[in-house]
């Protein structure tokens, strides 16, 4: 086995490198940072939870480690592999975005992906006190703006609403008159019958201060029994 420039390559010598160079340590370090953030991923019910974040930031980290490893001690470009993985991961997020007709979800999943591999980049580079100020400021990002963001009414998200009656045409246009109050056009609209029960379900992205305000006139109507509602967890 040779180099990127030719240069032999032992798996004896490769082996002590990375034991000398503390590569398992870095290993693991990537992979608890990369599940950390998964955690917050997973309560979320987000579909790059634990094990994905975690196995993208040990990868990169045994990238990072090996491009060095690779290029051989006399090597110029000892970033070469290490470079392709910001290429590699840009198609990864790109597979987490979902384009609808209303509205694109998935963006903080796939920028969540991208930092997960800068952070186990710098985990196989051996910078572990910016590996994990990264991660707590992916935390902070992910939860404490994420509440400050709807305390303040900043940020539009979707919400699925369930009506519940025995009058499908009544909640319809019960649903019709509320929405028209509120500015808002009904979309997205699905309708099903459970034994005598009728459910009318449709999308709404509006901030929360507009959902309450919603949900509030919809809950006065006197065609709906029930009103449901559900939070998307692919919103973000």
């Amino acid at each position: 086995m040779t180099g990127m420039l030719g240069q032999p390559l032992s798996f004896g010598l490769l082996e002590q490198w990375l034991v000398g160079n503390d590569a398992v340590i870095r290993l693991l370090v990537a992979s608890f940072l990369g599940g950390v953030i998964g955690l917050e991923r997973e309560f979320k019910k987000h579909a790059a939870g634990v094990r994905t974040n975690m196995l993208i930031c040990m990868a990169c980290a045994f990238f990072t480690l090996l491009s060095g490893v690779i290029a051989g001690e006399t090597g110029t470009n000892k970033g070469q592999i290490a470079s392709n993985i910001v290429q590699g991961i840009g198609f990864l997020g790109a597979g987490l975005i979902l384009h609808n007709r209303s509205r694109v979800s998935g963006m903080t999943s796939a920028a969540c992906v991208f930092v997960v591999a800068s952070i186990g980049m710098a985990t196989g580079a051996g910078l572990f006190a910016p590996a994990v100020a990264a991660t707590l400021l992916v935390l902070i990002a992910l939860t404490l703006v994420g509440v400050l963001e709807q305390k303040v009414n900043l940020k539009a998200y979707a919400m699925v609403y369930e009506a519940r009656g025995t009058d499908d045409a009544a909640m319809l246009t019960s649903i019709l008159d509320a929405l028209d109050k509120q500015g808002e056009r009904l979309k997205n609209v699905e309708r099903d019958t459970i034994g005598t029960l009728e459910r009318v379900s449709f999308g709404v992205t509006a901030t929360k201060r507009e959902h309450q305000r919603l949900l509030a006139q919809l809950l006065r109507e006197p065609a709906i029994d029930v009103m449901k509602t559900y939070r998307d967890p692919e919103e973000e």
